[in-house]
């Protein structure tokens, strides 16, 4: 169960990631998109720091470093019609952000778990996945192996916290990084393969949905330890 507080939080964010929606898809309100789409994540960031007191340092460390890749990858790709290498960067910032969520997941790995089932699913799913985006890479074909390498081995990661952690903080991380991995793939699919109808509102929910699970799940370790 959610805290009052993050009762509270919960009300703001789903107002913020509404209005990005929202501006995000409007012409006329594209000037507010710059402002509301940086503020999803930071407002995860402020509300992880609020609540994060008593979690390890290096995790409090690594999990707002993540939280500020996101951030430069969520400008950065606000920018790409304007110049290609701005999606490069943008992808490079988000590879760090899955990069830190990792070494931030496996501090609670359960050593005892086999991952194999899971990997064999992940696998079967990218191979599909690139099937349809392969013939629209060209030069960000090694960048975009490299990125879905990461952002399995992040699913995985998260996978990996059950059973060593409590029920709620897997179940919400694990669901996160499954949410992150849809939005990314619909995101490949809209720029790589052909673009998708609401594609917009889509990769958003589920990128907003992602984090937000994600850092909720995080702070669960903290309140259990309480």
């Amino acid at each position: 169960m959610l805290t009052f507080s993050g009762k509270k939080f919960s009300v703001v964010y789903s107002l913020i990631v509404i209005a990005e929606l929202i501006t995000g898809s409007s012409e006329s309100l594209m000037s507010w998109h710059y402002i509301f789409k940086p503020a999803i994540v930071i407002s995860l960031l402020i509300f992880f720091l609020l609540k994060c007191k008593t979690l390890n340092k290096k995790l409090r460390l690594i999990i707002a470093s993540a939280l500020l890749f996101s951030l430069a990858g969520d400008i950065l790709l606000m920018f790409v019609n304007q110049s290609p290498n701005y999606f490069l960067f943008g992808l490079v910032a988000f590879l760090l952000a899955h990069v830190m969520y990792v070494i931030a997941f496996l501090k609670h790995r359960n050593k005892n778990l086999n991952p194999l089932g899971f990997i064999a699913f992940l696998i079967i799913y990218a191979a599909g996945l690139f099937y349809l985006l392969k013939d629209g890479l060209n030069d960000m074909l090694i960048p975009v192996i490299i990125y879905m390498l990461v952002i399995l081995s992040m699913s995985t990661s998260a996978f990996l916290r059950k059973g060593n952690v409590p029920k709620m903080s897997y179940t919400l991380v694990f669901l996160g990084a499954l949410f992150f991995m849809m939005s990314d793939s619909i995101l490949a699919l809209n720029k790589f393969y052909e673009p998708l109808a609401f594609s917009n509102i889509s990769i958003m929910l589920t990128y907003a949905l992602a984090q937000y699970l994600i850092i909720i799940g995080i702070l669960k370790l903290d309140q259990a330890s309480r």
